[in-house]
């Protein structure tokens, strides 16, 4: 991918969103909790497999750090800042906000988890039925 350079990145605190604007006028305004669960970091990305992260919902970004001429280092205050999201990275998840949460949101419901929470759901636990160990003879 070879996704434009923003000429505007402007961390909006108060309603945890992340504007990012290009020369041709395209803005994108994205929610706090939507990069941290799709950070690009190894840790939610995996080795190939993302991880479902839950109980995002409140979580804010505390800074904003240029990464050379690529990216930028956002750390959340949950303590995570391991992602680097280069202008590829943020394009992409600009693009496809919609359709990325949708799917997010579903995987979310799939696996009985919380965007509150980031316990499963005690309806999520399969019961087990209990068998009593057998008497000693």
């Amino acid at each position: 991918m070879n996704a434009p350079r923003p000429v505007r990145i402007v961390l909006h605190k108060a309603s945890r969103e992340l504007e990012v604007g290009y020369a041709d006028g395209t803005t994108y305004r994205l929610p706090a909790e939507y990069l941290r669960v799709h950070s690009p970091s190894a840790e939610v990305q995996g080795h190939g497999k993302p991880v479902l992260v839950g109980g995002k919902r409140s979580v804010g970004i505390g800074a904003v750090q240029p990464v050379g001429r690529y990216a930028v280092k956002l750390v959340f205050d949950d303590g995570h800042d391991t992602g680097l999201y280069s202008w590829d990275v943020l394009d992409d998840l600009g693009r496809n906000q919609a359709q990325y949460w949708a799917s997010y949101e579903q995987r979310l419901a799939e696996m009985r988890m919380s965007r509150d929470s980031e316990v499963v759901k005690l309806a999520a636990l399969q019961p087990r039925k209990y068998t009593p160990p057998k008497p000693s003879s």
